[in-house]
């Protein structure tokens, strides 16, 4: 029986339509005379998801009960005796109720592909396995229904559902989404904003990868190698050498001209030996990260192949490269690389990008040291050994055999090294193979025209080795101080990385150079910043080493054994580091103190200002109450005399509430709260709070509703009621008599309170700074309160691991969320629906 079909509509987050669009799918396939039956469909108590399933053929669900509770799940044999062309499945991702044929609902429609039905489903980008740690690290909610991506992806087609996250929001305050009563929960927590934009991001990532993907194996199963432009795609290809940065700078402009994504290619040779340093690679992958490309090395020993090869797996359109840095007399040997890829790019559009970089000139020295001076040596030596042996021995040799004893003797120098020595060599073997031992003899005169071939013979022989030879010590030298180089900075990266002090990392350089000691000098007071060692130099006269940061501002002295040439490469990078950390250390300080002079200033100003005002207000109304009792011109009367002893009693309270913020916040700004987090149920801190916040005396709330359920969280008691009563009294003196509403949400191992009215709010930019000490904000009642309430929630919040966060209530008014740890042993709360 042929495999159904199966299609997929993904929603980038719940409410996004996906369901919606499954069946307007099936209205249309239906039109065309398809028959179409829907399964299982979750209308999550939508109007005008309920209104779009009307017209449609229903299967009914199967009945499973399990401990009480009674589930509707996929029918699987109803689907496959009725056995439509097309069935609708909704949340691919569901886990079935226990007790029921597969484990999950994505193994049904497995099942239901089997028989040969199609399938039309939905799934939420966040019910994908491989994005479950991802989507917990941007939500804080746990996906306990997932669906493992291989399912997803051999869809035969698979179309997003997206829409903008204000939409959204938009769409979920209306009440499309969710039943009013959650609308607050779910608009603080999976559906902030931040949360929806992520989500939206990793379902295009997603599927943009999917859609490559399925190109790719396209032209694999229809063998297409030329390029298809259906997304523009520079290489530029380096050699690590000076002339990189040039390539990708004028690779970048190239790109950006058709918003191309650029890829810096590297090849390297397949003996391992790189071509070039450390230090140089990482300046190129510096400027390659600095313009959004992405660098990659590949291995090969064929350079032209290895380029076209990589630009066509990749699907390029085009490829930069550099001009030769070959001679012209080299190229009439050898066409070039660039040549060569020129020559088989087919489709490939190449620019040939010149630099300042001249062309290479034919070496001539013969290596370093001792190797050199054994070259010359041997050169005239070896050949004079050769002709003594043969004079002794001549008899006995035919003319074949001289000849090749004058090839051993030209190949032994030339394996020496040095292009020059050999050539040397094998000029003076061949005037002696000539002169000595060819008739007539001790004549330069050549008898036999063959013999001239042999003389050339030896000189190309000789020069051909020594280049290999020449070119092999070359790479291995490069590619020993390049290791020496990455191992270096490696090692001095690292330790600076890991938090390494300026001391620390001097005493390195001292340890890995073997030097008696170091300092780091600042130029301009000529005063050492730091040193390690025993008498460690000073001025650049007690230096064997001085080492210039390229900023001039300081510089690095080393006392013990010279550094050498190549050494001061790795030694002025470790240098530039060291002034970074002397820089780096002296601007926190600046900043720090800087900052408590601020905070300071602002404090006091603030303070004065708040307390002045907020001070003498109660006191005013105090001593005005308590003259007039006092008074006896005046007979009060007992209604009278009530009303002043009220003030009295509630200007008492402000000065009490006024001294107990002031001093909570003098704890906080000390650093000597020290809560005792412990398990605790919100509920019995809401009645608490409320008991001791300003609802008891306030006529002007319209109502107080709490539904928290049984939520716990790690808090300290006090603190919480504190922090509790702080945001009701706020929501009382702000929210001009709106209903009050306090609510908890848990999720895996957080949990979050939200205390909401609906006064005026305040504006999105000052949602963060209202938590600020001494703000009077458009939510705040600017004649009560010196602003400190808040400031003492988020302190206390803080204080016990916890956050605070301000956002607008659906439909105006301000909601204030406090997100704490949970108890281990406490069930999760709700989740997300799909």
């Amino acid at each position: 029986m042929e495999r159904g079909e199966l299609r997929i509509y993904l929603g980038a987050a719940p409410g996004v339509g996906k369901t919606l669009a499954m069946l307007g799918e099936a209205h249309r396939r239906k039109e065309r005379g398809c028959d179409v039956v829907a399964a299982l469909v979750e209308t999550h108590g939508r109007a005008r998801t309920a209104a779009a399933l009307e017209g449609l053929e229903l299967i009914p669900p199967a009945r499973m009960e399990y401990r009480g509770t009674v589930n509707f799940e996929l029918d699987v044999a109803a689907v496959i005796a009725r056995a439509p062309q097309v069935v609708l499945v909704d949340e691919l991702a569901h886990t079935n109720t226990p007790g029921s044929t597969h484990e999950k609902r994505w193994q049904d429609v497995e099942e239901l592909l089997g028989a040969g039905i199609d399938v039309i489903s939905t799934v939420n980008v966040q019910h994908l396995e491989s994005l479950g740690d991802v989507v917990h690290q941007i939500t804080g909610v746990v996906q306990r229904e997932t669906v493992p991506d291989r399912v997803v992806r051999g869809a035969a087609q698979v179309e997003l559902v997206d829409i903008t996250p204000e939409a959204l929001r938009r769409r979920l305050a209306h009440g499309n989404i969710y039943a009013f009563e959650k609308i607050d929960a779910a608009s603080n927590n999976f559906f902030r904003r931040g949360n929806l934009t992520a989500l939206r991001e990793l379902s295009l990532l997603w599927i943009a990868d999917q859609v490559d993907a399925a190109l790719v194996q396209y032209r694999n199963d229809n063998r297409i190698t030329e390029t298809w432009e259906a997304r523009e795609r520079v290489v530029v290809a380096v050699t690590g050498g000076p002339e990189s940065e040039t390539l990708v700078r004028r690779a970048s402009r190239i790109a950006s001209r058709s918003s191309a994504e650029l890829m810096v290619l590297h090849v390297v040779r397949g003996d391992g030996l790189a071509g070039v340093s450390a230090p140089q690679m990482g300046s190129v992958r510096t400027v390659a990260a600095g313009l959004g490309a992405t660098l990659h090395s590949v291995v090969g020993d064929d350079v032209p192949t290895t380029l076209l090869d990589f630009a066509r797996g990749v699907n390029a359109t085009q490829l930069v490269i550099g001009t030769s840095r070959r001679s012209r007399a080299a190229r009439i040997f050898d066409e070039g690389i660039g040549a060569a890829v020129v020559a088989d790019s087919g489709s490939i559009d190449v620019h040939m990008v010149t630099h300042s970089e001249r062309a290479r000139r034919w070496n001539w020295q013969v290596g370093h040291g001792s190797r050199r001076i054994a070259a010359w040596v041997a050169a005239v030596a070896v050949p004079g050994a050769a002709a003594a042996l043969l004079a002794l021995v001549g008899p006995r040799l035919n003319s074949g055999g001289e000849s090749a004893l004058f090839f051993m003797v030209v190949l032994c120098v030339a394996l020496l090294g040095g292009v020059a020595p050999a050539a040397l060599s094998a000029l003076i073997s061949g005037f002696a193979l000539n002169f000595f031992f060819t008739e007539p003899r001790y004549s330069l005169t050549v008898a036999e025209p063959e013999n001239y071939g042999v003389a050339v013979v030896l000189l190309a022989v000789a020069v051909a080795v020594a280049v290999l030879v020449d070119n092999a010590a070359r790479r291995a030298r490069e590619a020993k101080s390049a290791s020496r180089e990455a191992e270096l900075l490696t090692l001095f990266a690292g330790s600076v990385l890991r938090g390494a002090d300026l001391e620390s990392l001097l005493g390195r350089v001292r340890e890995t150079y073997n030097q008696r000691a170091v300092s780091l000098v600042e130029e301009a007071t000529g005063l050492p910043v730091c040193t390690v060692g025993d008498d460690p130099p000073r001025t650049e006269d007690d230096a064997d080493t001085r080492i210039d940061v390229p900023d001039g501002q300081f510089t690095m002295l080393l006392a013990g054994p010279r550094s050498r040439a190549r050494e001061r490469r790795v030694l002025t990078a470790v240098a530039n580091q060291a002034a970074g950390l002397v820089r780096q250390s002296r601007l926190i300080l600046e900043a720090s103190r800087a900052n408590a002079l601020a905070e300071a200033d602002e404090l006091r100003r603030a303070l004065l200002s708040a307390v002045s005002h907020d001070l003498r207000t109660p006191l005013a109304a105090v001593k005005a109450a308590s003259s007039s009792l006092r008074s006896t011109d005046v007979e009060f009367s007992a209604e009278d005399t009530a009303e002043l002893l009220a003030t009295i009693d509630e200007s008492a309270d402000q000065l009490t509430a006024l001294v107990g913020n002031l001093l909570d916040s003098s704890r906080l700004q000390a650093g000597v709260v020290r809560p005792t987090l412990t398990p605790i149920y919100v509920e019995d801190a809401v009645q608490r709070a409320l008991s001791s916040s300003s609802t008891q005396t306030s006529s002007s709330v319209a109502q107080v509703s709490v539904d928290v359920g049984d939520v716990q969280v790690l808090a300290d008691f006090g603190l919480l009621e504190r922090v509790l009563a702080n945001l009701v009294d706020n929501s009382v003196r702000h929210g001009l008599g709106s209903d009050i509403r306090i609510g908890a949400l848990s999720r895996g191992d957080r949990a979050s309170i939200t205390v909401a009215d609906r006064g005026p709010g305040v504006d999105r930019d000052a949602e963060q700074s209202m938590f600020d000490a001494f703000q009077r904000l458009g939510d705040r009642n600017a004649t009560v309160g010196v602003g400190l309430g808040l400031s003492v929630v988020r302190g206390f919040v803080e204080a016990m691991g916890g956050s605070v966060d301000a956002s607008e209530t659906p439909g105006g008014g301000l909601t204030v969320t406090i997100d704490l740890a949970a108890p281990r042993e406490q069930s999760a709360g709700p989740v997300a629906e799909s």
